[in-house]
């Protein structure tokens, strides 16, 4: 592989954003893919994925090029060395490459390999939060969120069907597979810009992985009920439970952004899903005015996000262990409040994509115990670890509401 001035500059000046000027990287990648023009898929797939591999294994790579943040230009440069001659790719003739060290870059590899902190790229902290929280399944689950993520689709069953949807991406010249266990899911063999198809346009599909999936499956979901998904945001979930309704019933979709809430009408406009209202929670009394009235809440809850890593990987390095117990005490409270909107007979469900039992499973415990929660038992839950599934960390409940 011959490496390009004009992209390897592209991908230095993309990690100074994300570094440096602490930028998301999904952001700053999309940013500097528009910059110019005539870079085809595969110099744009160069830009994004050798961005994203040095996000994700920063803590490896400074320990080898002996650098820390913030990085100059120069120490960027040695970032991308390792990053290069650890691929095999060979370092070209530029003065901003001089004296690359090749070999000790491989020892240094071979040595640090060793030490779990460095293997997977990850802080201290997180080592040690993993290991107390999920013991020997830490080391197997951090390295499957070290994985690229695949691409699943879901298909919009308003719009069309799985099998339909196969075909007109095959006419596209995307080739996908059906997934057992996840009836509207597809997923891409090799990795394409999907948002630029025409099937993407018309709105019959989104992109989802499996892991989310599976929760608007576990609802029981029956078309004409009032669904309220409390913590919406862009609304991934709310167009698949409008999808299972139907367009029957009524999906009230809630969130305390109102520009995600923006997002998500136009989504529902491109999916054809017209059972779907939404409204920003700007007061309590946008709660209060819905106590005891839906079929089905979800939440699907603020949380570390540990689950997405392999979609997020710079989120290693924005996360710290206060935003963790600062997020577990929201968790708690939205449980309490937005329980009340389950009406008698109807049922809760709590959903997270973190894998941390004290985000999980012990906030439901904590719940069951409280006033708001003893009227509710839980039905079901599952935790869905990256190292078993193939997808992303994930976790819900179901709870019914039993007061009569």
């Amino acid at each position: 592989m011959r490496l390009h001035r004009n992209l390897v500059f592209a991908v230095i000046d993309t990690l100074h954003s994300i570094f440096n000027e602490d930028k998301y990287a999904d952001k700053e990648i999309s940013k500097t893919l528009k910059r110019d023009k005539r870079w085809g898929s595969r110099d744009r797939g160069f830009i994004a994925e050798t961005t994203y591999d040095i996000v994700r294994w920063k803590r490896l790579y400074e320990e080898i090029a002996e650098v820390k943040p913030p990085y100059s230009r120069p120490n960027l440069f040695r970032l991308f060395t390792v990053w290069a001659t650890l691929k095999g790719i060979e370092i070209p003739d530029w003065k901003q490459f001089e004296d690359t060290p090749t070999r000790r870059i491989k020892g240094r590899f071979d040595e640090l390999s060793k030490i779990t902190k460095y293997r997977e790229s990850i802080p201290d902290w997180l080592d040690e939060l993993g290991n107390k929280e999920l013991g020997k399944l830490w080391d197997k689950e951090i390295s499957a969120l070290n994985e690229q993520a695949q691409v699943v689709l879901r298909t919009n069953t308003h719009q069309t069907t799985p099998k339909k949807l196969q075909q007109i991406l095959d006419e596209e010249f995307i080739a996908t597979k059906t997934l057992k266990d996840y009836p509207e899911a597809l997923e891409l063999y090799e990795r394409a810009d999907v948002f630029k198809t025409e099937a993407f346009k018309k709105g019959l599909f989104e992109v989802q992985d499996a892991s989310s999936q599976k929760i608007a499956h576990v609802m029981d979901l029956k078309p004409g009920m009032r669904v309220i998904d409390t913590c919406a945001g862009a609304g991934g979930k709310s167009l698949h439970i409008s999808a299972l309704l139907e367009n029957k019933g009524q999906v009230i979709a809630m969130d305390i952004y109102g520009n995600k809430l923006k997002e998500l009408k136009r989504r529902a406009k491109r999916a054809g899903a017209h059972n779907i209202e939404t409204r920003e929670i700007d007061s309590t009394k946008v709660i209060k005015k819905l106590h005891h009235s839906a079929d089905r809440v979800l939440i699907d809850a603020p949380c570390s996000g540990l689950g997405v890593l392999r979609r997020n990987p710079d989120a290693k390095w924005k996360l710290n262990p206060e935003f963790i117990e600062k997020i577990k005490k929201t968790q708690e409270d939205i449980l309490k409040e937005y329980s009340k909107m389950v009406k008698p007979g109807g049922k809760l469900i709590y959903a997270t994509c973190s894998i941390l039992p004290s985000e999980n499973q012990d906030q439901i415990q904590k719940f069951l115990l409280t006033p708001e929660g003893e009227n509710f038992e839980l039905e079901q839950d599952e935790k869905i670890l990256a190292h078993k599934s193939g997808y992303d960390g994930f976790y819900y409940s179901v709870l019914s509401n039993s007061k009569q």
